[in-house]
């Protein structure tokens, strides 16, 4: 804690020294601009910031996905820095943002993990009008004070959540962006077009209620060896059940994420195996993760997802036998874009009432209106050849 404030208090000398320059080179023009307003965040915290806001701080680097929707001109404009896990976490998608727009390669960086602590002398030294933060940092922060400590300097903090509660806080999350930003209207649009491409799951579900199938969920395939990380009620265990399958993590984890243990796995026998998983190089190299994501070679991902009928847990199951194993891009875990999952899921678990449903064609649309990339399939990978 000494060694916390001791950087804080440093960090502040360096403001003092540096920012005043600065401030009157560049923003008065931008302050004029700006009104004060008082929003309410994911955590239920009441936050006055200055919106528009102009200098954006992301806490962690995948909520680029939002705000590149939100501003896809320019999405660099507002953000003065950002955690670096896109650039590990998602290389494919950073290698896209990277040609498009390359000063992003001298955006400030600064390392750190989703649950865990700010990077307080970067947040100083860059003077936002706001910080980002997910939900699940919210402990780590508020238990060495940093909110307070920024708060002091006037920089507000503003959490928000597309991970643990994505079906219940990602809308709000979408809005109350798009207020600080002043692009609620573009909110707006992305919402609407989020509600229509899960209504075209929904809907048929709700009017054949067929009948579920057991889905096992293998959570960040191939990042660690255990077995058998997955999810509970919320987050993929809810894409699961939206999409018309009984998520069998939700009968035995308490929570968002869990592990089971793989003799639970074969009692439950379930139909489906979905792993989740993604190109990490950077943290398990030539490790059995499934390089899925923009650009995927599908040979390549299909190569890899054989790996996983081997394990242990999936000896003897029912997926096994029918080769029902499936594999999706990690990222919709944590991303706005869960709609793209979903859809996946219904076509894979119930094939003859979705033959006409094109997830990849939906991705697509949402890239040609929202998002200033192109789309480059490779989000998904089957060995019964859904999503080939």
């Amino acid at each position: 804690m000494r060694r916390i404030c001791s950087a804080f208090q440093a960090a502040i000398v360096v403001l003092g020294l540096w920012v005043p320059a600065a401030a009157l080179a560049e923003e008065p023009a931008a302050v004029d601009r700006q009104t004060p307003i008082t929003v309410t965040d994911i955590a239920g915290r009441e936050v006055t910031v200055n919106a528009p806001v102009k200098r954006i701080l992301l806490g962690e680097g995948r909520q680029l996905y939002l705000i590149a929707s939100l501003e896809p001109e320019d999405p660099l404009a507002r953000i003065v820095a950002w955690r670096n896990d896109l650039i590990e976490a998602d290389p494919a998608t950073y290698a896209q943002y990277l040609e498009a727009f390359p000063k992003l390669a001298k955006l400030p960086a600064f390392p750190g993990q989703e649950n865990g602590l700010l990077d307080i002398e970067s947040t100083i030294v860059q003077k936002p009008d706001v910080v980002l933060l997910n939900l699940e940092a919210m402990r780590a922060n508020e238990d060495v004070k940093y909110i307070e400590k920024l708060a002091e300097l006037k920089i507000p903090v503003v959490y928000i959540d597309f991970r643990h509660f994505p079906l219940k806080n990602t809308e709000p999350t979408i809005r109350l962006l798009g207020k600080i930003m002043g692009r609620e209207a573009r909110a707006e649009e992305i919402i609407e077009f989020r509600h229509q491409a899960m209504a075209r799951v929904s809907d048929v579900i709700a009017r054949v209620k067929p009948e579920s199938p057991k889905v096992f969920i293998e959570r960040i395939g191939g990042y660690a060896d255990d077995c058998c990380l997955s999810f509970g009620a919320e987050n993929f265990g809810k894409y699961v059940e939206l999409a018309g399958g009984h998520n069998i993590g939700s009968d035995i984890l308490p929570t968002t994420f869990g592990q089971l243990n793989p003799e639970q796995v074969i009692v439950a026998n379930p139909e489906h195996v979905v792993v989740t998983s993604a190109d990490w190089q950077a943290y398990v190299p030539g490790g059995h993760w499934i390089p899925l994501g923009p650009g995927a070679d599908p040979q390549e991902t299909h190569r890899k997802l054989e790996w996983f009928t081997t394990r242990d847990a999936y000896t003897g199951i029912a997926a096994q036998k029918t080769r029902n194993f499936h594999g999706i891009w990690h990222q919709f875990y944590n991303s706005p874009y869960e709609f793209f999952a979903v859809q996946q899921l219904a076509k894979w678990f119930h094939p003859e009432l979705f033959a006409d449903l094109d997830p990849d064609a939906t991705f697509a649309e949402y890239h040609r209106r929202f998002l200033p990339i192109p789309y480059k399939p490779g989000y998904a990978i089957s060995l019964v050849g859904s999503a080939d």
